[in-house]
């Protein structure tokens, strides 16, 4: 993986010199995080990546970006998915998705006529959606559940063709039919409902700030100030630091990913994103932690195209079986695989919450 240092001086061989103090044990712990994200694809020209032979679209040109809207607006008129009509309503509760249903529509009709599902992914967030360095294989907690819904729809064994994209272009993918859904830890929220449909909510996180070990910032307050700031590029962390920024220089990347790199190189001091994703970070690199509580709510959900109903009522009966069960559902048997060990004390799924159609 190549990393920009900026101006930053350089070490022998071209490599970026790192601060004094910063540099013992970074570099094997580097190691392993260039290890995981060896293989990543341009932004938005990720080309495709088949898990059961089935064959992949080509890639698709960049997509200009779609800018996030600051939260904290949720009582603005939006028009919400699943009202009769397409009517416009408060947007009280974004989580609030289509009533599960097996029916075969439009959407689900093209995924059943063309044989594979197009999945929109990452391949950098460690227990959510990373290649395993050992098999170069998709694995993690989001890509277990694409395989869940591929399985559903095209029966045992269904094919995915899986699209690596940034976090700026999860929402352009699904608007531009380059993929059918987005799996990528992410947020519904009142901004996101009315560009793209969501499922029901399949996992509870919160936004946290992930810091070196001893650093003086304690959390997402007034100790940023003067810090750098990393997150990613249309992540609910930029939309969150462009409403209180709490005096922070911001800087975003393409992927959340890229901003543990910075960290560790010294080019920014603090890292604002998703505790999900943050406390699988912290995991592979000891060197860095989260700090104070969560600041956010952030339901992740399942994105679909907005035209897509029948899709959404097939996703939101497919997380119904999923968490079926208790403690032997296949949502906690995910959840131990892979989050357990980091990310400790979630009982279980959010509920699900349906609109009144």
């Amino acid at each position: 993986m190549r990393v920009r240092a900026g101006a930053r001086p350089r070490g022998r061989g071209g490599h970026p010199r790192l601060p004094e103090g910063r540099r013992a044990g970074r570099v094997a712990v580097a190691g392993v995080v260039c290890a995981l994200t060896v293989v990543l694809l341009p932004p938005a020209q990720s080309g495709a990546s088949t898990a059961g032979g089935g064959p992949g679209p080509s890639a698709a040109p960049d997509a200009g970006r779609v800018p996030e809207q600051p939260q904290g607006e949720s009582r603005r008129p939006v028009t919400v998915p699943g009202q009769p009509g397409g009517a416009t309503a408060e947007c009280e509760d974004p989580e609030a998705s289509l009533r599960p249903s097996d029916v075969s529509g439009p959407a689900v009709r093209r995924i059943k006529d063309r044989a594979y599902l197009i999945a929109g992914v990452d391949q950098n967030s460690f227990r959510w959606g990373y290649r395993n360095p050992a098999t170069g294989d998709l694995a993690g907690f989001d890509i277990d559940l694409v395989r869940a819904i591929a399985q559903d729809i095209l029966g045992p064994g269904g094919k995915v063709v899986f699209r690596t994209i940034p976090t700026n272009q999860r929402i352009p993918a699904l608007q531009q039919r380059k993929v059918d859904i987005v799996v990528r830890t992410m947020t519904v929220n009142c901004d996101r409902i009315k560009r793209v449909a969501f499922s029901t909510a399949y996992f509870q996180a919160g936004q946290q700030v992930l810091v070196p070990q001893g650093s003086s910032v304690t959390g997402y307050n007034s100790t940023l100030h003067g810090k750098r700031v990393c997150t990613a590029d249309g992540s609910t962390g930029e939309a969150e630091l462009r409403q209180a920024s709490h005096g922070a220089r911001v800087t975003t990347v393409p992927n959340q990913l890229d901003c543990l790199v910075r960290l560790q190189l010294g080019e920014v001091d603090a890292v604002v994103t998703d505790n999900a994703l943050a406390a699988g970070q912290a995991a592979q690199d000891p060197s860095v932690r989260l700090v104070g509580e969560p600041f956010t709510r952030e339901p992740y959900g399942v994105a679909m195209h907005r035209a897509d109903e029948d899709l959404v009522r097939r996703v939101n009966r497919v997380l119904e079986d999923y968490r079926r069960g208790g403690d032997d559902s296949l949502w906690t048997q995910a959840y131990e695989k892979w989050l357990a060990a980091d990310l400790k004390g979630i009982s279980g799924p959010p509920e699900p919450k349906y609109t009144s159609d």
